[in-house]
């Protein structure tokens, strides 16, 4: 009587281990290319921030980290739609310890050749021009020719490319995932003072 008690808790674990694994693998599989389309242009994901996603966005990549670690995507589009944007100060505003971070800026645009195109491993880029414009390029890091290898502690790594140049203003924000190579801070003119958001989300490998 008693085996067969165990055997029965035994088979119970099993059955609640392989449902959990089965649930997980459901949350975590990676979308096609039109199941990623289809869930991107929903844009539930964005919780009622008022913005546009920016075209250039890798969608297919988007939903898979965003499956993976929907927690920080959530924190980081709350931090958008909560905020006055254009009343905060520049600075650091840590929004969920070293795994989401915004940072606010108010810097002048430069000239091209003072520009550098950059990639990030350990965080993806969510940038919007808050007030202001400026240009920004991007890349395939697969496309583009490492100048600078990757530095751990910039989190950084630096190329030579040749990419799309897009107009950044507001109303619109990029996302920038390991992949991307991108050329911030691009002058459309003037150099004039732009004041930007940028929100690092932890990447999930």
């Amino acid at each position: 009587m008693k085996k067969g008690i165990e055997l029965t808790v035994v088979l119970i674990l099993i059955s609640a281990l392989s449902l959990s694994l089965s649930a997980q693998s459901t949350v975590t599989k990676t979308m096609t290319r039109k199941e990623a389309k289809k869930w991107f242009q929903r844009q539930d994901w964005l919780k009622g921030v008022r913005l546009k996603p920016h075209k250039s966005i890798d969608v297919q990549e988007f939903a898979r980290q965003y499956q993976l670690n929907q927690k920080y995507w959530e924190e980081a589009f709350a931090f958008m739609e909560n905020n006055d944007l254009q009343k905060l100060h520049k600075g650091k505003y840590p929004i969920d310890g070293d795994h989401v971070i915004a940072t606010i800026t108010e810097s002048a645009t430069k000239d091209f050749d003072k520009t550098a195109w950059e990639s990030h491993r350990k965080y993806t880029d969510l940038q919007y021009v808050i007030e202001g414009e400026e240009k920004i390029g991007v890349c395939r890091v697969s496309k583009a020719t490492v100048t600078k290898p990757y530095d751990e502690k910039r989190d950084a790594a630096n190329y030579t490319a040749k990419g799309k140049i897009f107009s950044a203003v507001p109303g619109t924000f990029f996302l920038f995932f390991p992949a991307d190579a991108h050329r911030p801070n691009i002058t459309p003119g003037g150099n004039k003072v732009v004041k930007k958001l940028v929100i690092k989300v932890e990447v999930a490998q």
